[in-house]
């Protein structure tokens, strides 16, 4: 597929979207073109930034047309090189950001209705705007976008609670490869009316359609959380803490987050404004939150099921915040991590989801093997213990060579997913396929799932122009 003659290209898009979408020179290009992690780096003639939803069907109805391939990008925050063009410049770069509009808010439906373009943190805000809490939350909430979020069905640190993105959404907009609109903004809790049609675009990575707008579910606003860290001997402690916690404080446990000694070191030597939150040191380590609409004996729940934990020897030591500045502490502490790593060295990063029951077994073994092939191996080992989700993730020296940063890569990444297949595991639990995974999905696919996923890409997109590359 190539990109027509760029005058006629750029003489029919600026008459669909004018001046305002359109973003040719290389300067304005620049911060579309690399992903934020600066891994992957493409070219393209035009960046199109539609303004609505009947503009960006003008625009995809074009690029059906002459077979202009289309690489959709939100916030561009993505961890698996999903949202950058290829290096050809043949692939059009169509960015959502000017699509931010709040739609609307039914706060007595628990709905609320944006389009794709909106910042993460600007719909958390529209709906605390009328006391309800949308409960998606991650690092990138400042500049991610909910239809990026959509597309690649994100985690963040509420899944235990309320679930990934595909949990949190009602309905969406798509524009279709062909340059249709499907109207699916139905803000229903039920809807037996035949396929899931929204679920096949949640995940998909922009390969079978442009999300434009989306219904999300919206939930009380909590008024209270009680925030604690733990200490424990072995990951087997802390998956048997977990059990206690969810049975004594049922859906007021929101988040478990879990790392090792090894990760919270890491985060005390390399950002600012950090301690150890406990006095001795300990081989794990998590942390804990409840939330309730009523901060009613909240603490004194989290305190006696701590406690609880302590006389079975589950835990070795405990604190629990007394305010919310200290608990803002405790998360810097977990939050800090990916920045830390970044400043320490080159991560070979694994994001993978296992059955909680096979954490403790599958960390074991994997450190055995990560040794076996890395004796110096430098595991950066936490993630989000409540719903199986390991960022599982080896540290080279900043300064490693390339060629050996690939050729360790493409080691440990055949150790470490190998491993999490026979457990049962993904691959990719939250950070999605893009190109960094698409390679290894036919691995640790089976032929059915894959010959599946080929022929909805087939049926749906049959020129091949949603995301070229990526996923597939």
């Amino acid at each position: 597929m190539r990109m027509p003659a760029t005058d006629l290209l750029l003489n029919r898009l600026h008459a669909l979207v004018g001046p305002a979408g359109l973003v040719v020179d290389a300067e304005g290009q620049a911060p579309y073109l690399t992903d934020w992690l600066g891994k992957w780096t493409g070219r393209t003639t035009v960046v199109v930034r539609p303004a609505n939803t009947a503009e960006t069907a003008a625009v995809v109805r074009l690029c059906a047309e002459t077979r202009t391939p289309i690489v959709t990008q939100g916030g561009n925050t993505g961890m698996s090189g999903g949202a950058t063009p290829d290096a050809s410049g043949a692939q059009l770069v169509l960015s959502t950001t000017r699509m931010n509009r709040v739609r609307a808010i039914d706060a007595v439906n628990n709905t609320l209705t944006v389009d794709a373009g909106v910042i993460l943190a600007n719909a958390q805000e529209a709906a605390r705007s009328v006391d309800r809490f949308f409960p998606l939350s991650l690092g990138a909430q400042g500049s991610c976008t909910v239809g990026g979020n959509v597309a690649t069905n994100a985690g963040g640190i509420a899944v235990l609670r309320y679930g990934n993105t595909r949990d949190l959404v009602l309905g969406l907009e798509v524009v279709l490869p062909d340059g249709r609109i499907w109207h699916g903004l139905r803000g229903l809790r039920k809807d037996n009316t035949g396929y899931d049609l929204k679920g096949l675009f949640i995940g998909s990575e922009g390969t079978l359609g442009v999300i434009t707008g989306v219904v999300l579910k919206l939930f009380p606003n909590p008024k209270a959380q009680a925030t604690a860290w733990v200490a424990a001997a072995s990951l087997e402690q802390l998956t048997a803490l977990l059990g206690l916690m969810r049975s004594r404080c049922g859906e007021r446990l929101v988040a478990f987050e879990m790392m090792t000694a090894a990760s919270l070191q890491l985060v005390l030597d390399h950002v600012t404004d950090t301690r150890a939150p406990l006095a001795q040191d300990a081989p794990f380590h998590a942390l804990i939150e409840l939330a309730d609409t009523d901060g009613a004996g909240l603490e004194s729940l989290l305190e006696s099921s701590l406690s609880e934990a302590l006389d079975e020897g589950l835990v070795t030591d405990v604190m629990v915040s007394s305010s919310q500045a200290q608990s803002m502490a405790l998360w810097k502490l977990r939050e800090g991590i990916s920045q830390a790593q970044v400043r320490a060295g080159k991560a070979i990063k694994h994001d993978i989801a296992l059955p909680i029951s096979s954490l403790a077994p599958f960390a074991a073994q994997a450190e055995a093997d990560v040794r076996a092939c890395m004796p110096d191996a430098r595991i950066i080992n936490f993630g989000h213990l409540g719903d199986g989700n390991l960022h599982y993730n080896v540290l080279l020296p900043a300064d490693v060579d390339a060629q050996t940063l690939k050729r360790r890569t493409h080691e440990l990444n055949g150790v470490v997913h190998q491993l999490v297949t026979s457990h049962g595991g993904s691959i990719s639990a939250e950070h999605g396929v893009g190109q960094l995974r698409r390679d290894e999905l036919r691995i640790y696919k089976s032929p059915v799932e894959m010959e599946l996923m080929l022929r909805i890409k087939q049926a749906m997109d049959p020129n091949h122009i949603m995301n070229p590359g990526k996923l597939l």
